[in-house]
C-alpha cells in the first residue's frame, strides 16, 4: 500500500475492489486512516480534492475517504441505489490526472446506501449535483472505471492551464459546471 495516488495507466485503477467484509478489522482501519492522509496531503498540495477512492492509493477495497460536511470521513462499500432519468455534463477532474480535465456525462442526481467505519448503515437520498457526481465518479473508481472511459463530445479532454485560461467557455459547454 502507497499513500501516493497512483497516476492514470496504473494497472490497479482497473481492478474491480473487494467488497469491505469487517470495518473493525485492524487492516482496514489503517487502510482507512491512509485514506484521510491522502486526501488531505493531495489537497494541501493540488487545491483540490472533496474525495478518495481506495484504489486511487492502491487499496483494492470498497472504500472512500471523504472531506465534505455531513458526510463520515471514510464510506466502505457504497452503492447506487436509485439514479434520476435526468443526466448532466460537466468537467470532472481526478486525483490521478490532476493535470487534465474530461468532458462526462452523469446523472444529476441518485441516492447511495453505504456503511461508515462505526458499522452503521446509511442510506443518502436525492443527493445535489455536487454530491452526485462525486459520488459516482468514487464509485467509478471501485468498479475499474476512470473519467477517460465516460468522456462525451469533441475535444472532451482538456489541460488544466488551458482550462483555467478561459473557464467561461469551458463552462459554457457543460450543463453544470461545479468549478466556479
Amino acid at each position: 500500500m502507497t499513500v501516493g495516488i497512483l497516476r492514470v495507466g496504473s494497472p490497479a485503477l482497473r481492478e474491480v475492489a473487494a467488497l469491505v467484509a469487517n470495518v473493525d478489522d485492524p487492516v482496514v482501519v489503517r487502510e482507512a486512516a491512509a485514506l484521510g492522509a491522502a486526501i488531505h496531503a493531495f489537497r494541501a498540495e493540488h487545491g483540490f480534492g472533496r474525495a478518495i477512492a481506495a484504489p486511487q492509493i492502491g487499496i483494492a477495497k470498497r472504500m472512500i475517504g471523504l472531506a465534505m460536511p455531513g458526510w463520515p470521513d471514510v464510506i466502505v462499500n457504497p452503492e447506487i441505489v436509485w439514479a434520476s432519468n435526468e443526466r448532466m455534463t460537466l468537467w470532472d477532474d481526478c486525483m490521478c490526472f490532476p493535470e487534465m480535465l474530461v468532458r462526462v456525462e452523469r446523472f444529476a442526481s441518485i441516492s447511495v446506501r453505504f456503511t461508515d467505519m462505526a458499522g452503521k448503515a446509511h442510506l443518502k437520498e436525492a443527493l445535489s449535483r455536487a454530491e452526485a457526481e462525486l459520488m459516482q465518479h468514487e464509485i467509478d473508481h471501485l468498479d475499474g472505471k476512470l473519467s477517460f472511459d465516460r468522456a462525451v463530445g469533441e475535444n472532451a479532454f482538456v489541460h488544466r492551464r488551458v482550462f483555467e485560461t478561459n473557464r467561461s467557455a469551458f463552462a459554457a459547454q457543460v450543463d453544470y459546471f461545479p468549478q466556479s
